[in-house]
């Protein structure tokens, strides 16, 4: 596409959550997307979202902007969007990083013609949708929940105008949930070689019945397999999270290994 075209809502990043949103939206030519996977463009025309070339391209006209890439690249896209962002336009940051991170990026943005705002996505996006619950925090929050809104998001909820709030409540929030599928992978591999999986299983459905732990290990375990790695980045900000409130993230640097080695890599792939 030439670039001649302007887009209201501009996309950052377009995997799982980009698509899945782009598709129950219908947003259309009312949206533009930029990957650094340019494989992805494919998936954009299919889905009717502008695909761009440039960060810059995406950005020339929206006015909202929702920044949905991988943990460990949130930071560097809140810098790279900072000087491109038209006036007053909102820079939602999506992305599952530790308070911290968001701060940083906020300090980027706002040197710019840009507005950051601190979001955080409390659950998965298929099947939620446009109904995965969405937390807001920072002093431009209520321009961001119309606009959301606006956008189709139905599950919103401002937390305070101070950036970094949202994200404490998701990171902290995944120290349990991501914590978890760590601890029932430990719990199967050690199970499936001592030959007892079945009265281990059959053990803790007795003192939890909302669902069988059968059921349930095998949803973490496919959880982790399938995205462990961006999961494992996910909790290496929830570990940083912890750090910046001075506590050792002993269980929590744990999780950042197990989600790695389900995920298929071996230790010498991860740095810590």
């Amino acid at each position: 596409m030439s670039g001649q075209a302007s887009s209201s809502i501009a996309l950052i990043g377009y995997g799982e959550a980009g698509r899945t949103f782009a598709n129950a939206a219908g947003w259309e030519d009312e949206a533009c997307a930029f990957d650094v996977a340019s494989v992805r463009r494919t998936a954009m025309e299919a889905d009717g979202v502008r695909p761009c070339a440039s960060v810059a391209e995406a950005l020339k006209d929206a006015r909202l902007v929702l920044s949905l890439v991988t943990a460990d690249g949130a930071l560097q896209a809140a810098r790279d969007a900072a000087s491109l962002l038209a006036p007053g336009a909102l820079f939602c940051d999506m992305n599952s990083v530790a308070p911290d991170t968001k701060r940083a990026a906020a300090e980027a943005v706002n040197e710019g013609a840009g507005r950051y705002v601190d979001v955080a996505v409390l659950a998965p996006v298929d099947p939620a949708r446009l109904r995965v619950p969405l937390l807001i925090a920072g002093t431009a929050a209520q321009d961001a929940h119309a606009a959301l809104r606006d956008a189709g998001f139905a599950d919103l909820r401002i937390v305070g105008d101070e950036i970094g709030r949202a994200s404490s409540i998701k990171m902290i929030r995944s120290i349990m949930v991501k914590g978890i599928e760590a601890l029932t992978a430990e719990m199967m591999i050690a199970a499936e070689r001592a030959g007892v999986t079945d009265e281990v299983l059959a053990s803790l459905d007795a003192s939890e019945k909302a669902i069988s732990w059968s059921e349930r290990a095998a949803y973490n375990l496919e959880r982790m397999m399938t995205h462990g790695l961006r999961r494992a980045a996910e909790m290496r900000e929830s570990a940083r999270t912890l750090e910046g409130l001075g506590i050792q993230p002993l269980m929590t640097a744990g999780t950042v290994r197990r989600q790695h080695e389900m995920a298929g890599c071996k230790p010498e792939d991860y740095s810590r």
